[in-house]
């Protein structure tokens, strides 16, 4: 091995001692939040080729929900009905290409964000438009990115039935104010830490695209949750140790549970 080589190994070495050493430490708050990590038999499921194109579309679908959820929450508590068209309106191309099968140039859409304009009462409700906003604007950037993977890959998008997790957690919500926000916010942030926990967990199993593509992901995403915590601690204007400690519970328990299909966000593969 010539001295040259072996210089060119070290740094690679270097390189992925840093790299695991960077992850971990995005993991850390992730893993100090969630209450349980993926089980190791949906790893052993999800890593298999059957089911790469499945969890793709799943993929491409939970982005664009993750920047639905943000929207409704601008459009039920913050925006005027001008404000809400505006999200609405950002929203169609998008729901436009998965749902109905319209051609859309998603790159030249990705530069043209627009500028919501409100009038807050709360603190809350500034940070709120700020936050959902730039949350939306990287959802669908992601969203952009699964669709350009999809294609080159030849895979069709298509309907694909939903997991029982985020539906499994809402219904746990409470029904009267300022309780159901407090609780829709600290669910975004267990829906946004454990699609964090999966994209770590499960890029070490994918094809060197897709583990490039999960690692920065995680990168871009791995802050999202604790903007919906400290969105839900400015509403009650108080710690809210015991909401997360019971939404966390029901989160732990919906992904260690049974699921009939295998999905992004599924529990324990049922075994046939």
């Amino acid at each position: 091995m010539s001295t040259a080589s072996f210089g060119a190994e070290e740094f690679g070495a270097k390189e992925r001692v840093r790299h695991s050493a960077e992850i971990e430490t995005l993991l850390e708050p992730i893993h100090d939040f969630l209450l349980c990590r993926t089980p190791q038999a949906w790893l052993n499921e999800a890593q298999k080729a059957q089911w790469q194109d499945v969890l793709l579309i799943d993929h491409l679908h939970c982005e664009l929900k993750a920047a639905q959820s943000a929207a409704l929450l601008l459009r039920r508590y913050v925006l005027d009905q001008e404000g809400a068209e505006q999200v609405l309106q950002w929203l169609l191309p998008y729901e436009d290409c998965v749902y109905r099968g319209k051609a859309v140039n998603l790159r030249e859409l990705g530069r043209h964000i627009p500028r919501i304009k409100v009038v807050t009462q709360h603190a809350w409700q500034a940070r709120l438009v700020d936050r959902m906003v730039l949350l939306m604007k990287e959802e669908l950037h992601h969203f952009t990115q699964v669709y350009e993977i999809l294609q080159a890959r030849g895979i069709d998008i298509r309907a694909v039935s939903a997991s029982r997790y985020a539906a499994g957690l809402i219904r746990h919500a409470h029904t009267h104010e300022p309780k159901t926000l407090i609780d829709k916010l600290i669910i975004g942030a267990l829906i946004e830490a454990r699609s964090c926990e999966r994209f770590a967990a499960l890029a070490p199993f994918l094809d060197q695209e897709l583990n490039r593509f999960y690692v920065s992901l995680l990168r871009s995403e791995a802050r999202h949750f604790e903007d919906y915590l400290t969105l839900a601690e400015m509403v009650k204007g108080e710690a809210i140790t015991n909401e997360i400690a019971r939404l966390a519970t029901i989160e732990a328990n919906l992904i260690q549970q049974q699921d009939a299909e295998l999905r992004f966000h599924s529990g324990v593969p049922q075994v046939v």
